[in-house]
């Protein structure tokens, strides 16, 4: 949304970013050009008013909310004061399984509240064919109502960051092979997994292991690392602000997700070069990879396919990713398809 936001405003629209708490380590890269809206709201749902307030004060030509608690606290702000006259929700996970898979209770309480809520917004957008199909059978959703728009992975700051130099010894020449992979340490992620392939990996090569994120995760994947024996060879320095200039110098990039929407970290991983293998999981992964022509493509929790892909990886020496695999993705292309979305249709 950082860079979505940045892209329309080059083309001219003055963009307000609302947010019901401006906290968190994207806020630094939010575009000048972008007004910073803080609603000051202790939890998503408790910014009803202030958004309230906030649209009948600015009056916005059109208003663009993304993931499923934000969407509805959009709709329903709408629906108190009638504005603005055109609301885009934006889904970026795949909703059942990240229902299914929680056990809080308000986030078992979001299947009825999209159900009713989402056929206010004037276009559903979802991030991947497979969100727009969970979107459509699981829930509901009209299927005219519902766009395919991929999130905007590819930026200039994409390809200036990746360029960068970074001063850290495991990516000097000479240096045994690095496997990376990025995402908060939630079990979404299923790192546990990763680690436990890795060290398949290691025990019949050197290669090293680091993976950049936070979560509350991180005291199991911790104990994780001193079970199988790998504080040598496994780093998790937290989250960076530049992951690309990693992705530049590793030998693979993993994603080892249990269930995503659209993982553009690997959109990121196929710009920098690196070579991909990934979790088939619902969904994205398959549809970034094109069924596997862009990079290698294992069974969730599949501990020794995942290690054989890893180590293929590194052995193997297949060329890039082409600028195909990558180009859907651009933010210019993206922010198009949301400008007119938002301000070029009737209805």
């Amino acid at each position: 949304m950082v860079n979505l936001a940045e892209g329309v405003a080059r083309r001219g629209y003055p963009v307000d970013l609302v947010l019901a708490k401006a906290k968190g380590p994207y806020l630094e890269q939010v575009a000048e050009t972008v007004r910073v809206v803080d609603l000051n709201a202790y939890r998503c749902a408790a910014s009803l008013p202030g958004l309230a307030r906030y649209l009948v004060r600015e009056r916005p030509g059109a208003m663009l909310s993304v993931t499923s608690g934000a969407n509805v606290v959009a709709l329903l702000a709408r629906r108190l004061v009638g504005l603005p006259s055109r609301l885009v929700v934006n889904e970026q996970n795949t909703l059942s399984q990240w229902v299914n898979r929680s056990s809080n209770w308000r986030i078992r309480l979001t299947p009825r509240l999209v159900k009713y809520s989402y056929r206010w917004a004037n276009a559903v957008v979802a991030v991947s064919h497979g969100v727009a199909d969970d979107l459509i059978a699981t829930w509901r959703i009209p299927a005219d109502r519902v766009e395919v728009i991929y999130n905007a992975g590819v930026t200039p700051q994409l390809r200036r960051k990746a360029l960068a130099q970074v001063d850290h010894p495991w990516l000097d020449s000479g240096q045994p092979p690095l496997v990376l992979a990025v995402g908060s340490l939630t079990v979404q992620k299923d790192f546990g997994t990763l680690l436990r392939a890795f060290a398949k990996v290691r025990a019949n090569r050197p290669a090293r292991l680091m993976i950049l994120g936070e979560g509350r995760e991180r005291p199991r994947l911790e104990e994780s690392v001193r079970a199988l024996g790998l504080e040598e060879d496994v780093q998790l320095p937290g989250w960076i602000d530049n992951p690309y200039a990693y992705m530049t110098r590793a030998s693979v990039f993993t994603l080892s997700s249990r269930w995503e929407g659209l993982p553009t970290v690997l959109v990121e991983a196929l710009y920098c070069g690196a070579r991909v293998v990934a979790t088939d999981c619902p969904n994205g992964p398959r549809e970034i990879l094109k069924n596997g022509e862009y990079g290698r493509l294992v069974p969730v929790g599949d501990v020794d396919e995942l290690a054989r892909a890893i180590a293929m990886s590194i052995g193997g020496n297949a060329p890039p990713a082409p600028r195909e695999s990558w180009q859907p993705y651009d933010v210019d292309n993206i922010v198009g398809k949301y400008v007119d979305l938002l301000f070029g249709r009737a209805g």
